[in-house]
């Protein structure tokens, strides 16, 4: 049928959000919400997009990562040093992986994962941020979360999660503690009112 997505003729999830029922029994996880990069039979992919990253700010993971040095902070463009680093998810956490939006993209790394959202996960797009020539929006992760095959419909089925459409302006509001609440207000639910037996979405 002419109009249908992929989404809809396979039931993948891919370019939506997760949210975190309450009864979702990972500490890793809860309360979290996720922004889902990949979701196909062989598993998925996504990244937690309301957990910072404790002790450590997105200026000091540059001069870390030795793109910046200390002594060129100050050079650095108005707005970074007050950029947040999250915990993209507990897989390869030491890893970075840049959420941001599709007016930056390089052909060899960046994955567009729908129109105004994409993947890279090179250093490139960290250097680029610092040079102040990187995307407009950006959501530094350190870490993803994966599922194997068949795991994600399971924790669905079995009302860890639910799905909603994703909102950029949600993805990357800097207003981290309010993402969750406004994840479950886009479906119309009240986080106060959200029970363990509540149904699916």
């Amino acid at each position: 049928m002419a109009g249908r997505t992929r989404l809809e003729d396979e039931g993948y999830l891919d370019g939506q959000l997760l949210i975190a029922m309450p009864a979702m029994g990972d500490p890793q996880f809860s309360r979290s919400v996720i922004y889902l990069c990949a979701h196909s039979s062989e598993g998925a992919m996504g990244i937690i997009i309301n957990q910072r990253a404790p002790n450590i700010s997105f200026t000091e993971l540059l001069e870390q990562l030795n793109i910046v040095p200390p002594q060129d902070r100050i050079a650095l463009p108005t707005g970074l040093s007050a950029m947040a680093v999250y915990l993209g998810g507990p897989v390869e956490t030491g890893r970075g992986f840049v959420l941001h939006s599709a007016d930056y993209f390089k052909a060899e790394s960046t994955l567009p994962i729908d129109e105004s959202v994409c993947l890279t996960a090179t250093i490139d797009i960290l250097r680029d941020i610092a040079k102040g020539s990187g995307p407009d929006k950006a959501l530094l992760a350190l870490g993803y979360a994966g599922w194997a095959p068949g795991q994600l419909e399971n924790e669905i089925q079995a009302n860890g999660w639910l799905n909603c459409p994703a909102d950029p302006d949600l993805i990357f509001d800097p207003e981290v503690d309010r993402k969750y609440s406004r994840a479950l207000n886009s479906l119309g639910i009240d986080p106060i009112r959200l029970v363990n037996d509540s149904g699916h979405a």
